[in-house]
């Protein structure tokens, strides 16, 4: 098939998008964080690009969309291992007009912003080589199998593919595969490390809000290359899918700003970023199969649901540092199942109705299979991954580490330097404290 120019350049620009939404959340995630943490949970998320990145191109293409011959339904095999014989211009065998590597490469975005989103739920208190180890092991163990499940199929009538795709469980752009994939893995590996010293009796504010502020916007800005560009064609789906990206963001920031209202009188900076997050987790399986108006209910509703879930922590006692499991595991199931009720084929023939346009209650039934597969199998996995890591080489840093704050112990960095500049080193160097007399003391 001949490239389409235009909607390679689409792919391209997408790809790029979706690459910047991991530097958006390690600024998301470090503002949230304390000062004596902020460069750690930054780093988690970049050594994820590198990690994640290599793993892709190595085998993890191949294990996500290759061929797994008998075991295809769950896994792909290593036909595609290190791209070879992909590097020239050749399209993908599925009508869209992209290069091959393209996709490729959009994929792999996908992959490393879903283990970087783990990283929030365990600031302060993990080991970084520890976590480098998690990244590649749990990618190679459950993202490339869950996203082998849901969007792997040759493409052939009656040909094979992955058993939730198979199922028709209808997941556009990661609902499953990335934010309730890591959102519930974010808690089974909190309920390994455990809490972080001084929680929940100490207040842990977010050290930088205008921080937050800002990866909450570099999140938006990408995210219209998630879901949009999971279209893989510059055409009407990318177009709805888009539209929705924007109307379910602003529906879930304005839900959350008045539940806070409502419950604490005040609405807030983090209140605001954390609900945009929350209507960008709920939309993305939806985006391209329900219409603007249900966008708009999708965010509502997701937006006031996971206002209230981010506090379940202190009610069921575990410690999820930056609210991962109440805003992507909790979104990511309310965006899930709500496509079977306000799914259309009016707006995406390629989808299926739900309860509201007719559909019966058929699409909900395969939604629900779908959300809780992807949360057994997750956790379990991650939980074991987890446990075999803190067994063979701890997992958690040590007492003293953690209150001294893990960037200076773990990368003898600070990301701010208070300390006071010496004098005579330049114009604009601080200034010789002035001599004061002694008071002369009267007999």
């Amino acid at each position: 098939m001949k490239i389409d120019s235009g909607s390679t350049a689409w792919m391209l620009t997408s790809t790029a998008l979706v690459l910047l939404m991991t530097p958006g959340l390690a600024f998301f995630y470090g503002g949230m964080s304390r000062a004596k943490s902020v460069l750690n949970m930054m780093m988690m998320s970049f050594v994820s690009i590198a990690v994640v990145g290599m793993a892709w191109v190595v085998y993890g293409y191949s294990l996500t969309f290759g061929d797994g011959g008998p075991l295809s339904s769950f896994i792909g095999g290593f036909g595609d291992w290190g791209l070879v014989g992909l590097e020239n211009a050749a399209t993908a065998d599925d009508g869209t007009g992209i290069p091959q590597l393209v996709f490729v490469a959009f994929q792999a975005t996908f992959a490393i912003i879903t283990v970087a989103l783990i990283s929030g739920a365990i600031a302060d208190r993990a080991k970084f080589g520890a976590w480098v180890v998690f990244t590649l092991v749990w990618a190679t163990l459950v993202y490339f199998p869950i996203a082998h499940w849901v969007w792997w199929s040759d493409g052939k009538d009656g040909g094979k593919s992955g058993w939730l795709f198979d199922l028709g469980a209808l997941d556009f752009a990661g609902g499953t595969v990335v934010h309730i994939n890591a959102g519930v893995a974010a808690l089974a590996l909190v309920l390994v490390l455990g809490k972080r010293r001084g929680w929940p009796k100490e207040p842990m504010r977010p050290h930088n809000l205008p921080f937050v502020l800002l990866g909450a916007g570099l999140l938006w800005f990408g995210w219209f290359g998630f879901n949009a560009g999971s279209a893989l064609s510059a055409g009407a789906t990318a177009a709805v899918a888009f539209v929705n990206t924007l109307a379910a963001t602003c529906a879930a920031a304005f839900a959350w700003i008045i539940v806070e209202k409502l419950r604490d009188g005040s609405s807030t900076t983090l209140g605001i970023a954390s609900g945009v997050v929350a209507g960008l987790v709920a939309i993305t399986p939806a985006c391209a199969f329900i219409t603007p108006l249900g966008a708009i209910v999708l965010g509502l509703i997701a937006g006031a649901v996971c206002a209230f879930a981010v506090g379940l922590k202190y009610k069921l006692g575990y410690d999820d540092s930056l609210d991962v499991v109440g805003v992507h595991m909790v979104g990511g199931i309310v965006g899930a199942l709500l496509i079977g009720f306000l799914a259309t084929t009016a707006v995406n023939d390629a989808g299926a109705d739900g309860l509201f346009a007719g559909g019966g209650p058929a699409l909900l039934g395969k939604q629900a299979v779908a959300v809780l597969a992807t949360l057994a199998y997750s956790f379990t996995v991650t939980y074991v991954i987890a446990k075999v890591i803190d067994l063979v080489m701890g997992f958690r840093i040590d007492e003293d580490d953690e209150a001294a704050g893990i960037d200076s112990t773990a990368h003898a960095e600070t990301a701010y330097d208070f300390g006071t500049i010496r004098a005579g080193t330049g114009a604009t160097a601080a200034a010789p404290a002035p001599s004061v007399p002694a008071k002369k003391v009267e007999a």
